[in-house]
């Protein structure tokens, strides 16, 4: 068994600004038994200047590859690693100090064979960021899927922050999609597998998302192409409530043409439109306690919702009906 315990993946895609503020992060780590392996992926702005600043700091390495997508790159990194448990993270992610203390705890106590964990608002994040995270996460619009201590269905842990044992990845072979879902494609896997999979909440990270609502837009559009493609590997993985976006986005367009068809089934649509959008308010300022963050989470969550929505239903059209 490899004396090394972690060997942190992380995939790196034109964002040496944020390998920085990652890479400090680690340093500070209360826990350090570990190793970090940089996979630069076809990087116009490579961070390998970065990575030098951090080699005396904890063992580090530094890999470049042409373009193949964020799955590809971590399967690399898989190859090189040396430790024991092989933990990925986003490149736009913030590691708080007890991190890996926390994964210790919890692997001397329930010993799983894979792991993941939430992320939480930072007090340097945006006030849109803020509302973004707070979407992503929420009960009332991803049904808290995405690692919060109440979630609907089993527990898929998302590539931003997973880790899994070296086992786990000689059974499984890493990543099969190079992007779009392809941490959930895997989750579904390690379950099948027999794997014992476990949210660790307190092993929660930062995870800056996107900096604007168009970027978020496109993001969220990709997760949604990214569940069709799940659909088709595994159709009994696409359930009811992932048809709520696409179901929300069509609610919107028929606001627009209710009126000229009946007044009395507009306004019932509209009242309850208003009362889910406020229902969002009112829960995203309870939980941030700020009022800024809690208005932007409205447009946040519209975003979010008719992005996944026409993302997920044009590829599951694609899957359906055009793609060869």
């Amino acid at each position: 068994m490899p004396s090394l315990k972690y060997s942190i993946i992380i995939p790196v895609y034109n964002r040496p600004e944020e390998v920085e503020e990652l890479l400090e992060s680690l340093a500070v780590q209360t826990s350090q038994n570990f190793e970090v392996i940089i996979v630069e992926d076809g990087s116009a702005t490579r961070c390998d200047y970065i990575t030098a600043l951090f080699r005396d700091r904890f063992p580090l390495r530094y890999f470049y590859q042409e373009n193949r997508g964020p799955g590809p790159a971590r399967n690399f990194g898989f190859t090189k690693a040396e430790g024991e448990y092989l933990v990925v993270f986003d490149s736009d992610c913030i590691i708080p100090p007890a991190y890996f203390q926390a994964v210790d705890q919890a692997l001397e106590k329930d010993q799983p064979d894979a792991w993941g964990g939430p992320d939480a608002p930072h007090v340097d994040f945006t006030p849109v960021q803020r509302a973004m995270g707070y979407t992503m996460a929420s009960i009332l619009t991803t049904g808290g899927i995405r690692g919060g201590k109440k979630h609907i269905g089993w527990f898929q842990p998302r590539s931003f922050n997973m880790g899994l044992s070296r086992r786990v990845y000689e059974v499984t072979g890493g990543f099969r999609f190079e992007r779009f879902a392809e941490d959930i494609e895997l989750s579904i896997r390690m379950k099948q597998a027999g794997f014992k999979v476990a949210l660790i909440p307190d092993a929660f990270v930062y995870h800056k998302r996107r900096t604007s609502f168009a970027q978020f837009f496109r993001q969220v559009s990709n997760f949604g192409k990214g569940r069709a493609h799940i659909g088709e590997v595994f159709p009994n993985e696409v359930k009811v409530t992932h048809w709520f976006p696409t179901v929300f986005s069509a609610g919107m367009l028929a606001l627009l043409v209710l009126p000229f068809i009946d007044a009395r089934i507009f306004f019932f649509a509209l009242a309850g439109f208003v009362a889910y959008l406020s229902a969002i308010f009112l829960h995203s300022l309870i939980q941030n306690k700020n009022l800024l963050v809690a208005a932007l989470s409205v447009p946040s969550a519209v975003l979010q919702l008719s992005g996944y929505g026409l993302g997920f239903f044009g590829e599951w059209i694609k899957g359906k009906f055009g793609r060869s």
